[in-house]
């Protein structure tokens, strides 16, 4: 070693080692007998002019940072020595550490004229941050004296103790352990990122990684928590604010680990100059960390923004499952994370890098790839002039967070990120984006277009659907005298009223028309500029009206059932409600039909009735065959699919199934999920799901609109036939 430190000191242009070095890849904490490289500390102006970092200043060629510290791998849980069998693994600084080395990305030691490389390409290779202990002051910026000193007291206990304590602490919320050396790595963990961050800030990198543990961001500012001591990221962000005053104000914490920051949250929670934004898992509270026994303490949900001066700028991204991946997360970078990010303008970004949201992490149960993080990082660096410092979090599969971070490295040091492909976002994200959009719009001018206050609207005030269903009841009575069908149940008749039209003198008809149907399709084209929208460029799509035309002119009654995708409250205050979910959606479908066919249907002399559905609504047609013995009494069905396809067979009634394939027109539209699968297509051209035909249009009114000759003749032909229409197979 002596040797090797000898010829290291002859570093290009008479810069001392001691100034400016390449980090390498075999770093063992010893910065005066390391044959790798690193950025001095010292802050005086004569280093900042030094050598080859004024020259590298000048050119623009400021390298990237790493600080990395062997000595925090002495962190480990007391029961099982230096390398415990827990998620927190000691080994992840260690890979990490391990793949920069094989990815070219730091000194090896191997490169005989490592001068002449550094005076051609001074970024080569990331250039070492050390690691240093932080100080009790610097922890207490944000941490209360007693944590600081309870953190301290585990390295005078014995391993006994130790153990006894992990298991106590390894309990619900707190999920810790702790061992004789868990408070020198914390203060190791703290101080790398005080010093990562610190030289991002004063211009001695462009931006770093610091890759440290244990992790951060779960520390409360008065207990440890979640495999945390010390919250690093928070340290090193207040320590940055107080030294660097005036080109170190606003910072934005960007958390990507798949669990809250719940710490972090909770220290700059009414602080306006912190902005911090999580994604992470939520599941209602169900996924760790959940919800804090105290209610008085804000947990991840999207309504927690802030208190005070610091509302709006805490941003909750909290995924309603596990599961998520580049689609989602590159959604929200681009809906949420980078529209307010850009808005804040910070100084710096600081991204707690937890990659346990990585394919590959069982504990996370996420599909974010290493590319995805890679494009994320490169979004980041348009902020801030590309002050970046990336400190270690949480992600406890080895292989998963060291080839995330190779990505995210990689980026930092100038590549651009890989070409990927984006797959489809998560229905239920894109709605939770909404959402977050929504929540954070009173404080963010970004996230207002297409936001609406319902409060601020006053008392005069129509939602859209209820003018829309209005006007067709003027229009059908106007033009066809068709009049509400009142249902005498309460719960019924408030949640649809107007909502069932019929022909007046229905029950003596001796052809009826039975139509259970979606809402009108509403198509709007806004303003590009300041996204109004004028009525005169929005515009109604009801193909039913044509078919209420038909039947009217063809002398058949007519009973127009309309199947709202949200019940209208009075008391609603939310402008955007999701449409009502399938379970939902079935109880009052079924409810609703049974009614009808009970009270009304049954009861008629009729000779030739019609079932037709259009869109979700035709699940009416499901529940009314599978729930009342009445096939006997329909001569036809014709539906119009867009969503779920759905099977009619009945347990009591076998040859339910037999009957509707020979009685029904099911039109299925051309970009249907089942045409793209080759089972999925055999399986829905069996008799269960109907006399299915793939439609060559896409959408409801379009397929109303091509296959209505098809569909007249249909019924038509059923007409002339009589009962002689409805068979089964076995009748055939």
């Amino acid at each position: 070693m002596e040797g090797e430190d000898q010829a290291m000191t002859d570093a290009p242009n008479g810069i001392d080692e001691s100034h400016v070095v390449p980090v390498t890849g075999r770093d063992t904490g010893d910065t005066s007998a390391n044959n790798g490289m690193h950025v001095d500390t010292d802050d005086s102006d004569e280093c900042d002019e030094d050598g080859l970092m004024r020259t590298m200043r000048r050119r623009g060629l400021l390298p990237t940072g790493c600080c990395y510290d062997d000595r925090m791998k002495l962190h480990a849980n007391a029961d099982f020595g230096p390398s415990p069998h827990h998620p927190e693994d000691p080994r992840r600084i260690e890979e990490i550490m391990e793949i920069f080395r094989k990815g070219g990305l730091v000194y090896t030691g191997y490169d005989s004229n490592l001068n002449e490389i550094l005076q051609d390409n001074p970024t080569k290779y990331m250039w070492r941050i050390p690691a240093r202990p932080a100080t009790k002051q610097e922890i207490c910026t944000v941490h209360t004296p007693r944590h600081y000193d309870w953190v301290q007291n585990l390295s005078e206990m014995s391993t006994r103790d130790l153990r006894v304590l992990s298991h106590s602490l390894d309990q619900g919320r707190a999920s810790l352990y702790v061992g004789g050396m868990s408070y020198e790595a914390a203060l190791l963990a703290a101080g790398g990122a005080v010093e990562t961050c610190k030289n991002v800030a004063a211009g001695k990198v462009k931006n770093a990684f610091a890759i440290i543990r244990p992790p951060g961001h779960h520390a409360e500012y008065d207990t440890p928590m979640g495999f945390c001591l010390f919250n690093n990221v928070p340290i090193a962000a207040k320590v940055c604010q107080n030294e660097y005053p005036d080109t170190c104000r606003k910072i934005l914490i960007l958390d990507w680990d798949v669990h809250h920051g719940n710490g972090v949250q909770n220290m700059f929670y009414e602080d306006p100059n912190i902005l911090y934004i999580s994604l992470h898992v939520y599941a209602n509270g169900d996924f760790y960390p959940g919800k804090p026994d105290n209610p008085m303490i804000p947990d991840g949900d999207i309504d927690k923004v802030g208190e005070g001066p610091g509302r709006g700028k805490n941003v909750n991204i909290a995924w309603p499952s596990q599961g998520m991946g580049d689609g989602e997360y590159l959604a929200a970078f681009q809906k949420i994370v980078m529209p307010i990010a850009h808005e804040f303008n910070p100084d710096m970004v600081i991204i707690s890098a937890g990659f346990d949201a990585a394919d590959g992490d069982e504990l996370g149960g996420c599909f974010v790839t290493p590319p995805c993080y890679a494009h994320m990082t490169h979004m980041l660096m348009s902020l801030a002039g590309g002050k970046v410092a990336v400190c270690l979090e949480g992600g406890y599969n080895l292989k998963a967070i060291s080839h995330s971070a190779l990505a995210v490295g990689r980026t930092l040091m100038g590549e651009p990120p890989p070409k990927m492909e984006i797959p489809p976002i998560n229905k239920e994200a894109a709605k939770l984006l909404v959402k977050v959009q929504a929540s954070q719009a009173p404080y963010w001018e970004c996230m207002r277009p297409g936001i609406i206050d319902v409060r601020e609207l006053g008392d005069k005030t129509s939602r859209l659907h209820d003018v829309i269903r209005g006007y067709q009841r003027q229009l059908l009575s106007e033009k066809y005298s068709m009049i509400p069908l009142f249902i005498q149940r309460e719960v019924l008749y408030k949640s649809f009223e107007n909502q069932v039209l019929i022909t007046p003198g229905l029950q003596a008809k001796r052809k009826i028309m039975f139509i259970i149907h979606d809402p009108p399709e509403l198509k709007v084209m806004p303003d590009l500029v300041d996204n109004t929208v004028d009525p005169h460029n929005g515009f109604i799509m009801d193909g039913v009206l044509s078919y209420i035309d038909w039947a009217h002119k063809n002398d058949f009654g007519i009973l127009d059932v309309n199947i709202p995708h949200y019940i209208t409250h009075t008391e609603d205050l939310d402008a955007h409600t999701p449409r009502a979910d399938e379970k939902t959606l079935q109880r009052q479908i079924q409810e609703l039909v049974c009614y009808i066919w009970d009270n009304y249907l049954q009861l008629y002399d009729v000779d030739d009735l019609f079932l037709v559905g259009v869109g979700n609504a035709y699940l009416g047609v499901k529940v009314l065959l599978t729930n009342r013995d009445c096939k006997g009494r329909i001569a036809g069905v014709v539906n119009f699919v867009t969503g779920n396809l759905r099977p009619v067979k009945s347990e009591t009634d076998t040859e339910l199934s037999s009957w509707y394939k020979q009685n029904s027109l099911v039109y299925v539209t051309n970009d249907h999920a089942c045409w793209g699968d080759a089972d999925l297509a055999k399986k829905v051209v069996k008799k269960r799901f109907g006399g299915v035909q793939r439609s060559p249009q896409v959408g409801l009114n379009r397929m109303m609109e091509a296959h209505a000759k098809e569909v007249y003749q249909f019924i038509d032909g059923r007409v002339e036939q009589g009962n002689s229409g409805n068979t089964t197979e076995e009748e055939k």
